[in-house]
């Protein structure tokens, strides 16, 4: 009999079986696959409302009193990231949209999808949670900076924040909204409580459906620049290896709980891809290859997150 603990058991099965045929859905219905890409931020909306409400809000008191993990979450995000994406860049070719498309995916933490990974890695999701709006505002206000600093002054007018509060209000606030009212909802009615219980078993399905989507529908687009892509494939896999293993030493620097220190590991290693992708596609002339890019960066990071959510509380930052 198939329960929700079996199922959650058995997650990475069904995610590894869930991008080999999202993989082979890609290449052999291309169409088709393309197609499915207008529902990623749909399914990633409820994605995070079946996170959502299964987190006792009740709780989130506590962590907005975390002062040491926000500043550890600062640190990595925004000073150790940005100095070793530079120092990854100088492997690259002087190619201005090469270098837009690196430097968009990886300066940006996720604020999305990061909170959902966060909890099937053990890590305390209610930390990422409540400090989702400080990510949303500052990666915001530095982008600019950054590109500016790294690529000069005519890389900095391509920041519009028109993706980011549209994933800000669509991918957290609305499903926060409805997982909140379906709590208040739960304490006084039977009904409304088994319609919580039972949103507990989303979790699992719509991460494996996010997957497939976003590799199917992103996949057949990849050889088209496959000779620029190339380029930045290790690069992406040198940062997925190092960024848990810093932001480790960071936990233990700043002191944080076991929880806490797997939320920064999440944190640190998890980039805001699919709300740069919008940014990407908008760009005059160039924006295909730069959302090939930020794709071929999506790709090995939901890769990688398959391998963190088993690593990190298994081998990297345990009890």
């Amino acid at each position: 009999m198939l329960t929700r603990e079996r199922l959650e058991n058995q997650q990475i099965w069904v995610y590894i079986v869930t991008l080999i045929l999202a993989a082979l859905f890609g290449l052999l219905m291309p169409r088709s696959a393309e197609s499915l890409g207008s529902l990623i931020s749909i399914i990633i909306a409820f994605l995070m409302y079946s996170m959502f409400s299964q987190i006792p809000f009740t709780e989130l008191k506590k962590s907005f009193g975390n002062r040491d993990f926000l500043k550890a979450l600062l640190t990595v995000n925004f000073v150790i990231v940005p100095v070793f994406v530079w120092l990854l860049s100088q492997f690259l070719p002087d190619n201005q949209a090469l270098l837009i498309g690196f430097y968009l995916v990886l300066l940006t933490p996720c604020i999305d999808y990061v909170i959902a990974f966060t909890a099937l890695g053990k890590g305390d999701e209610k930390l990422v949670l409540t400090a989702t709006p400080l990510l949303f505002v500052v990666q915001i206000l530095l982008l600019p900076v950054y590109l500016w600093l790294f690529m000069g002054r005519d890389a900095v007018g391509i920041v519009a924040p028109g993706p980011f509060f549209e994933a800000f209000f669509g991918l957290i606030l609305l499903p926060l909204a409805i997982a909140l009212l379906f709590q208040l909802v739960a304490r006084k009615s039977t009904v409304g409580k088994k319609m919580l219980d039972g949103s507990g078993w989303l979790l699992v399905p719509f991460m494996a459906l996010t997957l497939f989507i976003v590799v199917a529908s992103q996949v057949m687009k990849l050889p088209e620049y496959g000779g620029q892509v190339v380029q930045v494939i290790p690069l992406y896999i040198v940062f997925m290896v190092t960024m848990p293993i810093v932001s480790k030493y960071v936990a233990k620097w700043f002191r944080l709980d076991t929880g806490a220190g797997r939320a920064l590991v999440f944190s640190g290693s998890t980039r805001n891809s699919l709300v740069v992708l919008p940014l990407a596609l908008s760009l005059p002339d160039i924006g295909n290859f730069v959302a090939a890019i930020v794709i071929t960066q999506t790709i090995i990071e939901l890769l990688s997150e398959l391998v963190y959510i088993q690593a990190v509380p298994g081998m990297l930052v345990r009890e």
